[in-house]
């Protein structure tokens, strides 16, 4: 068992360089990944569409799925999705871009809850993953 930290060149830099992007924790065959809150950040940090949750998933999805690639995984591989809202009435908007991203039947695990607010002035949802990768080669 290997675990490694990681901040992909395949996205911005987390803030301040006071995290990583992905912990892997490789497990012979295959490797777990668990993927840092991301929030919908262009590549200078700047809040992408501020206060529109479907603006926001669009982009926080490709953001995950360029972390999720730089570890050899997709969207397919996502086991379970939390999901950080700050108005469960965004949920609509939410919902529609995740299930045009997430077709498999059925989809990953979920969590989702709703929190008085992000780290981020603008933001409205911040989503993050565990999901499976292949073993490096």
């Amino acid at each position: 068992m290997r675990l490694t930290l990681d901040n992909p060149k395949t996205v911005a830099a987390p803030f301040g360089d006071r995290f990583a992007h992905v912990a892997r924790l490789d497990l012979g065959d295959g490797a777990l990944l668990m993927l840092a809150g991301q929030v919908a950040v262009d590549d200078d940090g700047q809040v992408v569409a501020p206060h529109h949750a479907g603006a926001q998933a669009e982009r926080i999805f490709e953001i995950i799925e360029g972390l999720l690639e730089a570890h050899g995984a997709t969207l397919n591989d996502v086991l379970h999705i939390r999901t950080f809202m700050t108005d469960l009435g965004d949920l609509p908007a939410y919902g529609a871009v995740r299930s045009r991203r997430f077709t498999a039947t059925p989809p990953p695990a979920s969590t989702t809850v709703e929190v008085t607010k992000l780290f981020l002035p603008g933001a409205v949802l911040e989503v993050e993953v565990t999901a499976a990768a292949p073993a490096r080669s």
